[in-house]
């Protein structure tokens, strides 16, 4: 029988229908590699030189208004933008592209500079969920977008621009890769089964426990049987619905809950701002009926042996399969044995 813990082995993404690695008997390897520079914690809980701090003047000139809670404006500097005309380009085959419509959007968590979602009440977090519903269905509204990406990079080492608490939404006129490509691993279960994938799934790992960190009333946050990341996780509705703005108020609570909690235990790992891109995958919009979509929560936390060493997907990563050392399961050990109060409050 395979030994998970000990030989190397392959694990099938369920979202995606490709192969990681893993290589347990590596994590026991010496590291002698780079180091990453642990950025400062120490923020005020207001800067006078931050873009997104109430009253603040951004890049382009724009006063923000002395906001309370959470703040949504469009992206100073979209990657996307909503007037682009329609345009295509093909040259034999060869040389393809065509033009891409959108609209980005910024969505400041808090007023305060130094709070980042796991120093956040579940009250104040619940305020996100609330704008990340609002703006979905508004964006929605617009039959022309497809696709509603929402999303957050922590940490100067994930891109972050800004240490400010924020997240992203951006909206656009055609379906992203891994939207298309977990739209279709869904859609084939559902085709056979009449039942959505991760249902079954979540279903399969409530049972064997192995994986899960958070189980709540209505979310479970677990790291997946195939994650590539050290400490990557999953949170997934229990209920299969669609996308974000099917959520009762009920449901967007536990929601805020189980964020929190999840990203309190990473904080807790290292004792530190645990960096992650984190973002909900969820049915395209403006398409017809999708039953088959189940929506859920990505975590992509890249540190791997401590808050000065992170996981490198580089050589073999990219050239060929995506590989981890350090197995789910002793993954999901490590945050079940964190506290939920968070180190700085200890």
């Amino acid at each position: 029988m395979l030994d998970f813990s000990e030989q190397p082995h392959k694990r099938k993404n369920l979202l995606t229908g490709e192969y990681i690695l893993v290589s347990p008997h590596r994590s026991k390897r010496p590291w002698q590699g780079q180091l990453e520079d642990l950025a400062p914690d120490d923020r005020p809980s207001y800067d006078s030189k931050c873009y997104l701090c109430p009253g603040n003047m951004r890049a382009d000139g724009t006063q923000n208004p002395d906001y309370k809670d959470s703040f949504v404006f469009v992206n100073d500097f979209s990657a996307l933008l909503k007037d682009t005309p329609e345009e295509n380009y093909d040259e034999g085959g060869l040389l393809v592209a065509e033009s891409e419509r959108g609209i980005c959007k910024v969505i400041s968590f808090s007023p305060r500079h130094d709070l980042t979602l796991p120093q956040m009440s579940s009250n104040e977090i619940k305020a996100v969920v609330d704008l990340w519903q609002k703006e979905f269905e508004e964006l929605a509204s617009k039959d022309w977008i497809k696709y509603i990406q929402i999303f957050e990079n922590k940490g100067a080492i994930m891109g972050c621009s800004n240490p400010h608490p924020h997240g992203q939404i951006w909206a656009q006129s055609s379906i992203p890769v891994e939207i298309e490509k977990e739209t279709k691993q869904q859609q084939e279960y559902f085709d056979k089964y009449g039942r959505s994938l991760l249902s079954d799934y979540l279903s399969l790992e409530l049972k064997k426990k192995e994986r899960i960190i958070v189980d709540n009333e209505y979310f479970v946050a677990l790291i997946p049987f195939w994650a590539a990341w050290p400490y990557e996780t999953m949170i997934i509705s229990k209920r299969a619905v669609q996308n974000i703005g099917e959520f009762s108020k009920a449901e967007k609570k536990d929601l805020a809950r189980t964020i929190q909690e999840l990203t309190v235990r990473y904080d807790n790992i290292f004792e530190t701002s645990f960096p992650y891109s984190a973002g909900m995958h969820q049915a395209p919009v403006n398409s017809g009926d999708s039953p088959a979509w189940h929506w859920h929560m990505h975590f992509y936390p890249p540190l791997l042996r401590s808050a000065t060493v992170k996981k490198f997907m580089v050589g073999y990563e990219m050239l060929a399969t995506p590989q981890r050392d350090i197995t789910p399961e002793q993954a999901a050990n490590t945050l079940r044995e964190q506290s939920t109060i968070h180190y700085k409050q200890k």
